[in-house]
């Protein structure tokens, strides 16, 4: 939501004031958890691929490229979910 309202062009002062959305946190963080769980899974999972004679399959993306895109997610996620925990103590 905020680099929605950032590519809107509203000000990142104004988002920080922005606190109608806090009380709907832990379903956020709930539904981002979901998501990458969801990746990993689709990661992981088990390839079948069937295509019928004749058909041309798409190739799919490099397992390399989409797991190290999931691993840069996770760790993004990780940092904004510890700088909410971590920032009232180095804030003091």
């Amino acid at each position: 939501m905020p680099l929605v309202l950032f590519g809107l062009g509203i000000s990142g002062a104004w988002i920080g004031t922005l606190t109608q959305f806090a009380p709907y946190q832990p379903y956020f963080i709930a539904g981002t958890l979901a998501c990458l769980g969801g990746g990993y899974w689709l990661v992981h999972r088990s390839r079948k691929v069937a295509c019928a004679d004749g058909d041309t399959c798409t190739r799919p993306l490099p397992n390399r490229i989409v797991k190290t895109a999931l691993i840069f997610a996770t760790i993004l996620v990780i940092g904004a979910l510890g700088l909410d925990f971590l920032a009232p103590l180095l804030l003091r």
